[in-house]
């Protein structure tokens, strides 16, 4: 029995002394201190000794037991040092190095220009009016004077959530809704994301933030349409512009037309940001229809007004030059934050 604890000691001096690493050290710990290791069995052994050995021998597994527990911790520690010492070399800290600017949170693009569109409008008499993105048939379509057949009403072009409920195809939705609780005069524009069930290019997304501005009063003409939009893109762009409006049908509005101003790129010369028109389509208007104020309970004898809606992301685009639509939600920081 003592010549198997003396084998097994040098055995283990062997063992040990061609160890590097501490994951190797911890498995020859295992090994040799394991509840299957030859140290333990040759406590089992014991009972094979006579009564007269059996104290001198359970002393020397006991001692050889000591003896492995600590040059396994001394190497432990000296292998831990070691490997220390090695990762601090290698992530040596250069203290005379500039440190590492923090990015500042900011507010997206689209979210920048809806709320200066929104200031802008404020500033001009209108207020602001909120709606759900979820919405009935009849506010989206109905209300508006759309007729039946009308094929914005397809689910190719429509997000049906049931039959009669949908995902608003444009915040002109609201018109209704003002109608039906507010009495004239009406002054309010609508923000928020409209869907549409659109391919996706670089100049259409399913998914985009529009403004719709209603008004209605006594005596509101055409002319108070022209000259709100005048003033309202020659603020946007920082500079006096240019209006063209060209005949377009909406079921909402009678007269219909879409607005383009004079390219504020070229000033109208062509150019590639204008198709080399020198125009800029930047939205649809029109007078609000007859039908839709009285479906509104409100008299079209006595009442008139204007309505409007544009796209924010286009009106962005527009201003600063961006070709692609997609860009606003790729989340690419590299294009954020040039707007910041």
């Amino acid at each position: 029995m003592k010549e198997k604890v003396e084998e097994l000691y040098h055995l283990f001096e062997s063992d040990l002394n061609a160890i590097e690493t501490v994951r190797d050290l911890e498995d020859l710990k295992v090994k040799y201190l394991g509840r299957k290791g030859p140290i333990q069995s040759l406590m089992k052994d014991l009972r094979h000794c006579d009564n007269e050995e059996r104290p001198l021998m359970g002393k020397l597994i006991n001692e050889l037991k000591e003896q492995v527990a600590s040059k396994v911790e001394t190497q432990l520690s000296a292998l831990k040092e070691k490997e220390l010492s090695k990762r601090l070399s290698e992530e040596k800290i250069d203290v005379t190095l500039p440190g590492r600017s923090n990015f500042h949170g900011g507010k997206h693009p689209i979210v920048q220009m809806l709320d200066e569109v929104l200031e802008i409008l404020k500033e001009m008499g209108f207020s602001v009016q909120y709606t759900s993105e979820i919405e009935s048939e009849y506010y989206n379509y109905g209300g508006l004077n759309y007729p039946p057949d009308h094929p914005a009403r397809d689910m190719q072009d429509t997000f049906y959530i049931s039959k009669d409920i949908l995902l608003r195809s444009h915040t002109t939705s609201i018109q209704q809704h003002m109608m039906e609780k507010c009495e004239p005069p009406i002054r309010i524009v609508a923000p928020g994301k409209c869907y549409r069930n659109e391919t996706i290019t670089s100049r259409s997304h399913v998914f985009f933030y529009q403004v719709d501005a209603l008004y209605i009063d006594k005596g509101v003409t055409f002319a108070d349409l022209l000259a709100t939009k005048e003033e309202f893109y020659s603020r946007i762009f920082n500079q006096k512009v240019e209006l063209r409006v060209r005949p377009s049908y909406f079921p909402f509005v009678e007269p219909g037309m879409e607005v383009d101003i004079k390219c504020t790129s070229c000033k109208g010369k062509g150019c590639t940001l204008c198709k080399k028109t020198g125009w800029l389509e930047v939205c649809g208007a029109g007078m609000v229809h007859p039908e839709v104020l009285k479906e509104g309970g409100i008299d079209p004898e006595v009442y008139s007004g204007f309505a409007w809606g544009g796209g924010i992301e286009r009106l962005f685009m527009l201003r600063h030059g961006v070709t692609d639509i997609r860009l606003f939600t790729e989340n690419n920081l590299r294009f954020l934050r040039q707007f910041a």
